[in-house]
């Protein structure tokens, strides 16, 4: 009699991952400096932010990763974060509207490592970090002044990844994961002047990835 084997998930062969999430996401305070002719600062001030993940548009993301071995692999990926700030914010420096909400984009290439089945026969943990670039939509606009309105791209950008999937089959798996990004941002103002702030997101994604 011929035995029956059941078959197994493999990751002996590389597979090519593509993963969508979305999730609740903020940012602390950070400076602002700069030159702005309009505004009611001068040298520098702190913005407090409020990220409004589940605001149009809403923050999400999404990743491709080519799995070279079992444990390692490597692509890109891409979160459209958001950040405004906050009324006190805009009030005490002279802006209508100051925020990046279509949004504070990160673009990233992405080393992941991970380890099949570590918690069980389903769930594997992983973690990743990435280096790119921050290509905001900048909406800037002081009070009864210059309405600074469009994409850039600001500076360089990492990210900061650890999560774990569940494995639903062969091919399908959900996961939840932390993720942290440091985007340095130097934004052109249509009056002239220029505004510099570094900023730090802190999200919780769940998600869905297909592999093939």
């Amino acid at each position: 009699m011929t035995p029956i084997v059941l078959s197994q998930p493999s990751f002996a062969n590389p597979e090519t991952q593509i993963s969508v999430y979305g999730g609740y996401q903020t940012a602390p305070h950070s400076g602002v400096s700069g030159d702005d002719p309009e505004a009611n600062w001068s040298d520098e001030f702190t913005a407090g932010w409020d990220g409004k993940s589940f605001d149009a548009p809403a923050y999400y993301g999404a990743r491709a990763i080519r799995w070279r071995s079992d444990n390692w692999g490597w692509g890109g990926e891409f979160t459209h974060a958001k950040v405004l700030a906050d009324d006190s914010t805009r009030a005490e420096n002279g802006y209508e509207k100051f925020e990046f909400t279509d949004g504070l984009n990160i673009i990233t290439i992405n080393a992941m490592r991970r380890w099949p089945s570590a918690w069980g026969e389903k769930i594997t943990p992983y973690v990743g970090a990435g280096l790119g670039f921050a290509m905001p939509h900048v909406d800037i606009k002081t009070t009864g002044g210059t309405h600074t309105f469009g994409y850039q791209v600001t500076g360089p950008a990492v990210r900061a990844i650890a999560g774990a999937s569940y494995g639903i089959n062969d091919t399908w798996a959900m996961f939840a994961e932390y993720q942290g990004t440091y985007s340095m941002n130097k934004v052109d103002l249509d009056n002239g002047g220029t505004i510099e702030t570094n900023v730090i997101t802190n999200a919780v994604n769940v998600g869905f990835s297909y592999s093939f």
